[in-house]
This record gives structure tokens, C-alpha cells and sequence, in this order.
């Protein structure tokens, strides 16, 4: 292990979320909202500081050098300290009363979990509320990823870095250079974010609450700046666009680059996952729409699509919008909600989860099976698309799948410890894990995590990590060859 590499690269990228501090802070500046203004200049000082401390460490490090093993590290580790820096300026002015009520927001700001500890978010400083959703902005399209935009000194290393924080069956890059491919990536997240904020203004959002809605919707994050999230403006408009948003934050940013340069929408359509995305969404809205729709929660059937599809489309893009109290709704569809938590978006989205590619692959699997049940002897490849998929990535998706329920059900044994309520237990951390952000009982979706036990906060906030992450990257660091000199990291680094 380079760990000086590591410590570089950690120098670089705390500075960099250090200054990013800036924008809350000229910001509360500018309204006249300055109550928060000490808080962001001790959280930057401090975040300077350990920037300053890890360079002068590690100034003679040779990033050239860095390996697979410094690239799992550096990701890892990068959320944590900016989770960590993230939350000095809730702690130091007082908005959370503990600091691990402060790392809980942060980290569930980071990886754009949006579940939250604050019980009255109206009630806080503009700028405050600004580094929130910015937190979810900087998550979002990924933090290793906006670095890799603006540090080209990665050189060799940059790569590595982009597979360890990319989710998905395959890291596919848009052209040869990484740096090129996150600029492009970003590009796009710019645009949709700026597109989202002029509809939302014509809506009749004030452009501050348009900024930080389109944060957290691009993001696929849900922090809101209203107690009652979405709900708070009761606006059909409103629900409309940051449902469509949702939907397409929830799929592949490849293909929304490929259909701005080929100016055709048809490519989506030509893609297996985004197909199964849609179809997947598409039925469980119509079935919860229905079920609200014949209980007579709503009067018409309209109303009950409108509410119904906004919120399967939160909860599998793990945005965690709310536009109704959903644990009001009858039991059919809160089951059919929180089958949703496990789902998510697209690889290569912004979404959590377990990834609409990996139960593709799933179902094709289960349907191979059983015809070779009834004809052992068959040749049945398994395709997705026109593609057939090699063994190796197959067993990934078995992998993963079977590695995810058994994280989950070892967080539940955990968080019972603390937690009394099972449904509380299942649902906090089937949605922290799932970076959705509400879930149901004790943190339903008006509720909050604040009344959460310290220590399953902390739970919280490694699930959350690990979701994000995607779970080997944070895992992997707790085995023994990761940290062993072996002929097998040797040679996987050399190839």
C-alpha cells in the first residue's frame, strides 16, 4: 500500500471541498443571512488545515504510482473526511446537536441519501440550507468524479479512481480520457440542473427553493428546504416536473449524452436497462395509482396517478421527495413502496440501490433456469439486448445481489439493538443502505431520524457510505489481502 499517494490525493480533495464551502458562505454574505457565516469560516479553516497537514506529509508522493489497492482507499476514504469536514458547519452552529447527528446529515448529504436529523429545516440560515443541497449536488454525479474534472495531475491513477466510485456492471467511459468523460459528465448534470430551476420558477418557486429542489432532484438526493418537502407546495405543475426529473436523473448519464449528440430520443428505447427502467416504473405507478385510485384515498384518478407515480418514481430513483404522507395510504401500496426501496435506477445514473441492470440480469437468469429445468441439455445464452453476457458478470450480479441482502439483514440485527420497532429497523436500514431517505413507522416520510439511538446513527451513516459505494469499495479495506503484499494485487496491477 502507497499510502502517501492516498494521503496526496486526500490532501487535494479535502482542499477542494474546503473551498466549495465558499459559495454557502458569500452567499449567506450577500442575502444578509450572516448567522451562519462563522460556522462556514471555522469549518473551512479547519478543512485548510488537515488539507495543508496531508500535503506536507505526502508532498513527495508520485501520484503516477497509484494502484487499484490507493484507488479503493482514496474513494473510501474521501467520503468519510468529506462527510466529516461537511459537518462542522451544522455542528458549530448548533443545528445539530451532536456531531454525529452532524456526520449522519452530512454523509447522508454526500451520498445523497437524504434522510435527515433536522425537524425544522425552515427555520434555518439560507446559506445552511444551500450547503445542504449542495452536499447532495457535489454527491451526486460523484466527488471523485469532479475531481478527476479539475486535477488531471491524477495522471495514470485517474482511472482506477473512476472504476472504484462508478456503479455499475461495466465503468464505461465516453472517450479515451477520463478527465474528458467527467467533464462531459458534468456538463450534462449542469444542464439538467439549470433546465429543472427555469420550470420550476415557472411553476412559482422563488429561485432559491428552485436551486435547491433541482439539487436534490438532478442528485437524486431529496433534501428540501420545507418541512413538508414537495408537499409544502401542493402544485400538480410542480409534482409533474420534479417527477419527470426524477425519472431521468434515474437513468444512465451515458444515454442522455448519446441522445443529445445523436438528437434523438430513440436511443433510450434502444437500451435494455432503460427499457426495463420504464417498464418497472411504469407498473408499480399504475399499481399504486390504482390502489389509491379504488380505496377513494383521492377522487379522481388523476389525482391518484399524480401522487401515486411521484412517489414510486422518488423512492426507486432514491430521490425521497415526498408530495403526500404515503404511511396514510392503504396498506397495498405502502407494501408496493417499499418493495421500491431495493430497486433503484440505472448504472451509471445518480440513483442507489440495488440497479435496474442487476435485476435485468436477474430475471433473465431466473427465466434461463427454468428452462433448462425442462431442457437440461439446451444451449440457452443468457442476452440482454442483442449482447450475451459472459459468465463473469453474471455471477457479479449473483454476487452483489446475495452480498446486499446479507449487508441489509446484518444492519437490521444491528440497528434492533437500539431500535425497538421493527418495521422502524427494516425500513431505516433497507433506506439508508438504498440511499433513499424515508422510509416507514418512526422514520416515515414527515418523520425524521433525529430520535434515532447515537449509535445506530452511526450504523446509519456506514450504510449509507456503503450504498453509495456500492459495497466492495468500502468492504474490501476490511479484508486481508487488501492490505497484504500478494502476487495476485501485484499482478492485477501490472495488467
Amino acid at each position: 500500500m502507497r499510502i502517501k499517494c492516498a494521503l496526496k490525493f486526500l490532501g487535494f480533495f479535502t482542499l477542494i471541498i474546503s473551498m466549495w464551502m465558499l459559495c454557502p458562505l458569500l452567499y449567506s454574505q450577500a442575502s444578509g443571512q450572516s448567522v451562519d457565516s462563522p460556522a462556514f469560516i471555522k469549518a473551512i479553516a479547519v478543512g485548510l488545515s488537515l488539507s495543508a497537514i496531508l500535503y506536507a506529509v505526502s508532498r513527495k508522493a508520485d501520484m503516477n504510482k497509484m494502484g487499484t489497492r490507493e484507488a479503493f482507499a482514496s474513494v473510501t476514504l474521501s467520503w468519510i473526511i468529506a462527510s466529516a469536514i461537511g459537518a462542522l458547519p451544522y455542528f458549530i452552529h448548533g443545528s445539530a446537536p451532536t456531531y454525529a447527528d452532524a456526520f449522519f446529515e452530512a454523509m447522508s448529504g454526500f451520498t445523497t441519501t437524504g434522510s435527515t436529523i433536522l425537524t425544522d429545516m425552515e427555520s434555518l440560515p439560507h446559506g445552511l440550507l444551500l450547503w445542504r443541497d449542495l452536499t447532495h449536488w457535489l454527491g451526486g454525479m460523484g466527488i471523485i468524479v469532479l475531481t478527476l474534472t479539475i486535477m488531471p495531475l491524477l495522471g495514470i491513477g485517474g482511472f482506477q479512481l473512476f472504476s472504484a466510485e462508478a456503479p455499475g456492471l461495466i465503468h464505461e467511459k465516453l472517450t479515451p480520457r477520463v478527465q474528458q468523460t467527467a467533464v462531459i459528465l458534468w456538463s450534462i448534470y449542469v444542464l439538467l440542473t439549470v433546465a429543472e430551476t427555469a420550470l420550476l420558477m415557472l411553476g412559482g418557486m422563488s429561485l432559491f427553493d428552485a436551486i435547491t429542489h433541482s439539487m436534490g432532484t438532478i442528485a437524486t438526493g431529496g433534501f428540501s428546504p420545507r418541512n413538508a418537502s414537495v408537499a409544502h407546495y401542493q402544485s400538480a405543475y410542480i409534482d409533474w416536473v420534479i417527477t419527470i426529473f426524477m425519472f431521468f436523473s434515474g437513468a444512465n448519464f451515458v444515454l442522455h449524452y448519446q441522445v443529445i449528440r445523436g438528437r434523438t430520443p430513440k436511443t433510450f428505447f434502444r437500451d435494455p436497462e432503460f427499457c426495463f427502467y420504464l417498464f418497472s416504473v411504469g407498473t408499480i405507478s399504475l399499481l399504486v395509482s390504482a390502489g389509491l385510485y379504488f380505496s377513494g384515498t383521492y377522487a379522481g384518478f388523476l389525482d391518484s396517478l399524480r401522487y401515486g407515480s411521484f412517489q414510486v418514481v422518488s423512492i426507486v430513483t432514491t430521490t425521497g421527495f415526498i408530495s403526500a404522507d404515503y404511511e396514510l395510504w392503504p396498506f397495498f401500496p405502502q407494501a408496493l413502496l417499499f418493495t421500491c426501496l431495493f430497486l433503484g435506477g440505472c448504472a451509471g445514473s445518480t440513483a442507489g440501490a440495488i440497479k435496474q441492470i442487476r435485476l435485468l440480469v436477474l430475471c433473465r437468469h431466473v427465466g434461463r433456469q427454468i428452462r433448462r429445468t425442462l431442457s437440461p441439455r439446451a444451449v440457452l445464452p443468457l442476452r440482454v439486448g442483442k449482447n450475451s453476457l459472459e459468465l463473469h458478470l453474471v455471477a457479479s450480479c449473483l454476487a452483489f445481489f446475495a452480498l446486499y441482502m446479507l449487508v441489509f439483514t446484518v444492519g437490521v440485527f444491528c440497528v434492533t439493538l437500539f431500535e425497538p420497532d421493527l418495521l422502524t429497523a427494516i425500513s431505516a436500514v433497507a433506506t439508508t443502505l438504498g440511499n433513499v431517505g424515508p422510509g416507514f413507522g418512526k422514520v416515515g416520510g414527515l418523520d425524521n431520524f433525529s430520535g434515532q439511538a447515537v449509535a445506530a446513527k452511526w450504523i446509519y451513516s456506514f450504510l449509507m457510505l456503503c450504498g453509495r459505494l456500492e459495497l466492495y469499495t468500502v468492504l474490501i479495506l476490511f479484508s486481508r489481502a487488501f492490505w497484504s503484499d500478494g502476487v495476485i494485487w501485484s499482478d492485477r496491477e501490472k495488467r
